[in-house]
């Protein structure tokens, strides 16, 4: 009998084939009015023999960009476009979420609305960060370094949930199994958690609570709207990714979430580690402690092979194993980890924009 990874398991009431998740990767192949191409419907159903997928980055609005080409679904035509998508994955029979993203304070000038800056928890320019966005002549350049942010006020605040919310809603209206609210590597929400970053002295800074308000009442928002059980978040703690410092905090933080999240019963909470970023892995230990908080599905990420991914199942760590740059290249990647077929290499020139080369292009296994 073949391992519980690669038999089905029920995420509350979604049926998945097996427990291999496709994770969420920028690949910026949006390149007109950051609207979903037939390129990338093809390229998500490709990889519909994951148990789940989860798109990548999703910006809810024009503010949320910090990165050139990545598909909105705030416009109708955006929109539009992931109807597509959505289509062509469940008619390859798989199951897919929608990560939905606001970047906070890891944008540039150049990606906001006319006259707008980007925006974060304080109005503090994160030191080293860098995007992908237009340089002072116009061109699409990577390694610019963000702009000064503005901080957000209640006002900003009242936008950005409504903006969740309107993304969710959105994501179902084209059929969609559900949204992930991407809460991890630095973006909005990270910034928000972190007790070094978040200086606020109003009731959005200051104790772990207040910290991790925004965070929930954006979920709240999202659940009321969509239901719980269609409600996923990403987090990663220990991060360190678009100049995040080291939060003394960071662990009590974390598992408070944890049980806020496990209370309000969304679909699974999924944890990033960002050790196979070269930056500091989630310390020995945490996992577990985050699993006795979280009374639901667990997804982990990070540098899972085949072997690991059945360990962590095994040792009751996980529920669902993600697996990032081995999907970029294999599209049939859950075959090729149950029966131990060889893996493609991934071209690392073509992750980010370009055409179908290094996209659509990588072949599956001919048995």
């Amino acid at each position: 009998m073949s391992h519980p990874l690669f038999r089905p398991y029920a995420l509350k009431s979604l049926d998945l084939k097996n427990r291999v998740v496709m994770a969420p990767m920028t690949r910026s192949r949006a390149q007109v009015a950051d609207e979903p191409t037939p390129l990338m419907a093809q390229y998500y159903a490709q990889r519909a023999s994951a148990g789940l997928i989860i798109t990548e980055g999703v910006p809810v609005s024009s503010r949320a960009r910090g990165y050139l080409w990545t598909p909105g679904i705030y416009t109708p035509a955006q929109v539009a476009g992931w109807r597509a998508v959505s289509d062509a994955v469940h008619q390859a029979d798989g199951r897919i979420f929608v990560q939905i993203w606001h970047v906070g304070r890891i944008s540039h000038d150049s990606l906001q609305p006319p006259g707008e800056h980007p925006e974060g928890p304080t109005a503090v320019q994160p030191e080293g960060a860098v995007c992908f966005a237009l340089d002072a002549q116009g061109n699409p350049t990577g390694g610019l370094a963000t702009s000064k942010p503005v901080a957000m006020d209640a006002e900003a605040m009242d936008r950005v949930r409504a903006e969740f919310v309107n993304a969710a809603e959105n994501a179902l209206a084209v059929g969609m199994d559900g949204v992930e609210i991407h809460a991890a590597n630095g973006y909005l929400f990270d910034q928000f958690l972190n007790s070094v970053v978040n200086t606020r002295d109003d009731a959005y800074g200051g104790s772990r609570e207040n910290r991790c308000r925004f965070l929930l009442e954006v979920v709240d928002a999202v659940t009321a709207a969509i239901g719980a059980e269609r409600v996923g978040l990403r987090i990663s703690p220990n991060g360190r990714f678009n100049a995040m410092p080291e939060d003394p905090e960071m662990e009590a933080c974390f598992l408070y979430l944890a049980a806020e999240l496990s209370r309000r019963e969304i679909a699974y909470l999924h944890i990033n580690d960002q050790a196979t970023f070269g930056m500091p892995a989630i310390p020995e230990g945490l996992i577990p402690l985050l699993r006795a908080q979280f009374n639901g599905c667990l997804i982990l990420c990070g540098g899972y092979d085949a072997e690991r991914a059945k360990q962590a199942i095994d040792q009751n760590l996980a529920d669902l194993v993600a697996f990032g740059v081995p999907f970029i290249a294999n599209p049939d990647l859950p075959a090729r980890l149950e029966h131990g077929w060889p893996l493609n290499s991934p071209d690392p020139d073509t992750f980010y924009g370009g055409d179908a080369k290094g996209y659509t292009d990588y072949p599956s296994h001919s048995a």
